[in-house]
C-alpha cells in the first residue's frame, strides 16, 4: 500500500509545484502593471507573494482555490446560491436521472444488437458516429427544441447526460453479453436450454463485470453532460452555472473551485458505482480479487 501511494504522492506534489510556478508566471504581467501604476518596486519574494494573492488572478494559486472551496463548502448554508454543496446537488440531480436513462437505454440497445443481427450491422455504426458530434453543439439544440414544446428544467439536462452516458454502457454490455465462451454456449445447448434461459443464466451473469466497468465511465460522462447542459439554459444554480457566472465576472478562483467540486462529485460517483459493483459480484458468488 505504501509503495503504491508514494509515487502518487510524488506526482501530486510535482503538479502542485508546477501549478504554483505557472501561477507566478501567468499573474506576473498584471502584477507588474499594478506596481508600475502605484510607483512601487517590490523585491522578488514580495512580488511573488503578490502574484499569488491577487483577487482575480489569471491562474489562481492552489491555496486560493483550497480556501475558496472550503469556505463555499463548509462555511456557507447549503441553501445558499454560493454554496458548492447546493450547486453540486442541483447538478447531481440531473446527472443521476440522465445516468439512469442512459444505463437503461444502453442495456436495451446492447441486448438488441446481440440478439438481432440486423441491428448489429445497422445500429452500431450509427451509435459510434453519434459520439463524434461535439456535445457543445448538440446541447443548445436539445435545449431549444424541448423549450419550444414546453419541456424545461431537469429533463433537458438529463437528456444531454443520457446522450453521453448510454454509449459506454451499450459498448460494454455488447462485449459482456458476447463474452461467454463457445464451449459454455454449447453446454447450454446440450442441456436443451431455451434462448431466454441462456440469456439469463449465462449471458447476463457474464456481462455484469463489463456493465459496472462501463457504468463508471458512464456516470462520469453523465456529470459532464449535466454541467454542459446548464450552460445554454441560463441556469442560476449548478456547477455549470457557477462556471458561467465566474466567467462573466472574471472570478477565476470561483471557476477553479467549481471545477474541483465537479471532480469530487465525479470521484464519489465512480467510487459508489464501484462499491455497488463489488457488492453485486459478491452476491452472485464472485470471489474477491
Amino acid at each position: 500500500m505504501k509503495q503504491s501511494a508514494l509515487p502518487v504522492a510524488i506526482i501530486l506534489l510535482a503538479l502542485v509545484v508546477v501549478w504554483y510556478v505557472m501561477a507566478v508566471i501567468l499573474n506576473a504581467p498584471f502584477q507588474r502593471d499594478l506596481d508600475r501604476r502605484a510607483n512601487q518596486t517590490p523585491g522578488v519574494v514580495e512580488f511573488i507573494g503578490k502574484t499569488l494573492a491577487q483577487p482575480k488572478p489569471t491562474l489562481p494559486a492552489p491555496h486560493q482555490v483550497a480556501v475558496n472551496f472550503f469556505e463555499n463548502t463548509f462555511l456557507r448554508s447549503i441553501t445558499s446560491n454560493r454554496s458548492l454543496v447546493y450547486n453540486a446537488w442541483v447538478t447531481l440531480s440531473s446527472t443521476l436521472l440522465g445516468f439512469a436513462f442512459g444505463t437503461a437505454l444502453g442495456i436495451v440497445i446492447a441486448v438488441g444488437i446481440v440478439h438481432v443481427a440486423t441491428l448489429d450491422r445497422s445500429l452500431m455504426p450509427w451509435i459510434i458516429a453519434s459520439q463524434t458530434i461535439p456535445i457543445l453543439a448538440v446541447a443548445p439544440m436539445i435545449i431549444v427544441v424541448l423549450a419550444a414544446v414546453g419541456i424545461t428544467g431537469l429533463i433537458p439536462k438529463a437528456l444531454i447526460s443520457t446522450y453521453l452516458s448510454f454509449f459506454p454502457v451499450a459498448v460494454g454490455m455488447v462485449k459482456g453479453l458476447r463474452s461467454p465462451e463457445l464451449t459454455h454456449l454449447d453446454l447450454m445447448h446440450t442441456y436443451n436450454a431455451s434462448p431466454s434461459q441462456t440469456f439469463w443464466k449465462l449471458r447476463v451473469p457474464a456481462s455484469v463485470p463489463f456493465l459496472f466497468t462501463s457504468m463508471k465511465v458512464a456516470v462520469a460522462a453523465s456529470l459532464v453532460g449535466a454541467i454542459v447542459g446548464e450552460l445554454p439554459t441560463g441556469a442560476v444554480a449548478g456547477i455549470g452555472a457557477k462556471l458561467l457566472a465566474g466567467a462573466y465576472y472574471s472570478q477565476t478562483i470561483d471557476i477553479w473551485s467549481a471545477l474541483v467540486a465537479g471532480s469530487v462529485v465525479a470521484a464519489l460517483l465512480v467510487m459508489l458505482v464501484g462499491i455497488v459493483g463489488r457488492l453485486v459480484d459478491r452476491a452472485m458468488g464472485g470471489r474477491p480479487a
